[in-house]
């Protein structure tokens, strides 16, 4: 049950600050562009807190995988709102790598 419940709470910190919800449709519409300063400052923020959440413990193989930052971050990247290789986005993806590699399994 630990398990599912550090789930449950990975999903709803992460739903909260998700910038695909909200202003990824203002970039969609062009009223934002995608390098506007305050788009990379909620962005920037959000993979902060996405990072600090797949090293969060409790988590397991199942768990991290339903939550594998991968997806989102190809809609970010190919919306043009962040690069493959900008600091924050490898430095999630390593950190989820390190995270899956040292889960349990269940």
């Amino acid at each position: 049950m630990a398990a599912d419940q550090a789930l449950q709470h990975a999903i709803q910190t992460i739903g909260q600050s998700d910038p695909l919800i909200k202003l990824l449709q203002q970039v969609r519409l062009g009223k934002m562009k995608p390098t506007d300063a305050g788009l990379r400052v909620v962005t920037e923020s959000w993979l902060g807190t996405y990072r600090q959440v797949v090293q969060s413990p409790g988590l397991t193989k199942a768990g991290l995988r339903r939550i594998d930052p991968q997806p989102r971050l190809a809609v970010l990247i190919d919306s043009g709102v962040l690069t493959s290789d900008h600091p924050a986005v490898t430095t999630l993806r390593a950190t989820f790598e390190e995270s899956f590699a040292h889960a349990p399994a269940e």
